[in-house]
C-alpha cells in the first residue's frame, strides 16, 4: 500500500512538472528572450544615452528585456565583429555609427567583416559637425579662420575627437582645400576633445554637435561653419560650408541600428517596428533634439544606399590621407 502510494505521488510530480513546462513553452514564443544591444564606445559618450534610450522604449513594445552591452574598442571594429560572431536570431543587435560602418571598411585592411555581413534597420539619429573655434582665436568667419592660420605658419594644429573620424577627415580636407599646414592632433573621443578646446589647449577643430552645442550657446567656443546640407535650427545663425562654397565639406555623423544578416525577416520586421515606434515617440524626440540631433528615423533601401554610397566617398578620402588604422 504504501508502494503504491509513492508511485502514485511520483506520477503526479511528473504529471506537473510536465503540465508546467508545457505552460511555459505556451507563455513564451521562441522569438522572446532578453535582446542585447551592442555598443562600440565606452559608456558616458555621446552613443551610450541614445542607446539606452532606444532600447528601454523598444523592450515596453516588444515585451522583452533589452540590455546595453559597451564593447569598446578599434572605433567600433570589435564589437562589429562580435556581432557577426552571434547567431542571426535578432536577439542581437548592433549600435552603429557613421564611422563604424562608412569608414572603417576603408580604414582598416584586415577586417573579417563587410557592411553586407549586416541589415541596416534604422538611421535613427544624425547631425552635422561644427568646425569651432575658441574664443581667444581673432577670426569670426571661415575666410578669417583661414587667414589666421596662414598667418601662423607651422605653429597651429587642429583637433579630432579621433582618428579615422569624420572630425580627422574634414580637418585633412580643410588643410588641402586652402593649403594650410594645420598639424593633426587626435584624442580619444569627444569630451576630451571638448575639454581641451574649452581649455584653449586646442584653438580649433571640427566637434561633435552633442559635446559642443552647449557651449556654443554660452559663448565659450565659437562655430565658424557646419557641415550639414542646410542650417541647423540648433544654430540657425551659423553658415554651411556648401553655403559658402564649399559643398565638399557636407557630412553628418549618425546613430542607428542593424543586425547580422540572414536574421530572419520577421524577426527584423519586429524590431524595425519597435525602433520607428520609439524614434517616433515625441517624448524620446524631445530628448534627442536637445541633444542637438534630428531623428530622420530612416529605414528600408534607403538608409543601405545611403550606407554604400558614403563608403565609395569615405574611401577616396582616406586614399588621399594614406590613413590607415592598423
Amino acid at each position: 500500500m504504501r508502494a503504491g502510494s509513492s508511485w502514485l505521488r511520483h506520477s503526479a510530480l511528473v504529471l506537473f512538472a510536465a503540465l508546467a513546462i508545457g505552460h511555459a513553452a505556451h507563455a513564451e514564443p521562441p522569438d522572446q528572450g532578453i535582446i542585447k544591444f551592442i555598443v562600440g564606445a565606452p559608456a558616458g559618450g555621446a552613443i551610450d544615452p541614445y542607446a539606452r534610450l532606444i532600447a528601454d522604449h523598444m523592450g515596453k513594445t516588444l515585451k522583452q528585456t533589452i540590455v546595453v552591452e559597451n564593447k569598446a574598442g578599434a572605433n567600433g571594429t570589435i564589437s562589429a565583429q562580435w556581432v557577426v560572431d552571434q547567431p542571426a536570431d535578432g536577439h542581437v543587435v548592433w549600435v552603429g555609427t557613421q564611422a563604424m560602418t562608412e569608414i572603417n571598411p576603408s580604414a582598416y585592411s584586415h577586417l573579417r567583416w563587410t557592411i553586407n555581413d549586416f541589415v541596416p534597420l534604422i538611421k535613427g539619429v544624425e547631425s552635422p559637425v561644427v568646425l569651432v573655434v575658441h574664443p581667444s582665436v581673432p577670426a569670426k568667419n571661415l575666410a578669417e579662420v583661414v587667414a589666421w592660420v596662414k598667418a601662423n605658419p607651422g605653429k597651429l594644429s587642429y583637433a579630432s575627437w579621433s582618428p579615422g573620424t569624420p572630425s580627422a577627415f574634414l580637418g585633412y580636407q580643410l588643410n588641402e582645400k586652402f593649403g594650410l599646414d594645420m598639424t593633426h592632433v587626435p584624442y580619444r573621443g569627444s569630451a576630451p576633445q571638448t575639454t581641451d578646446l574649452l581649455a584653449g589647449h586646442a584653438l580649433i577643430g571640427f566637434a561633435q554637435m552633442q559635446s559642443s552645442l552647449p557651449h556654443i550657446r554660452a559663448g565659450r567656443l565659437r562655430a565658424i561653419a557646419i557641415t550639414s546640407a542646410a542650417r541647423s535650427k540648433n544654430l540657425p545663425d551659423v553658415p554651411t560650408f556648401a553655403e559658402l562654397g564649399y559643398p565638399e565639406f557636407t557630412a553628418t555623423v549618425w546613430f542607428g541600428l542593424l543586425v547580422k544578416s540572414g536574421t530572419p525577416e520577421p524577426a527584423i520586421a519586429r524590431l524595425v517596428a519597435a525602433a520607428k515606434a520609439a524614434h517616433a515617440d515625441p517624448v524620446v524626440r524631445e530628448k534627442l533634439e536637445k541633444q542637438g540631433f534630428d531623428v530622420p528615423a530612416l529605414t528600408g533601401p534607403e538608409f543601405e544606399a545611403g550606407i554604400k554610397t558614403q563608403i565609395a566617398r569615405w574611401a577616396r578620402i582616406i586614399k588621399a590621407t594614406g590613413f590607415k588604422a592598423d
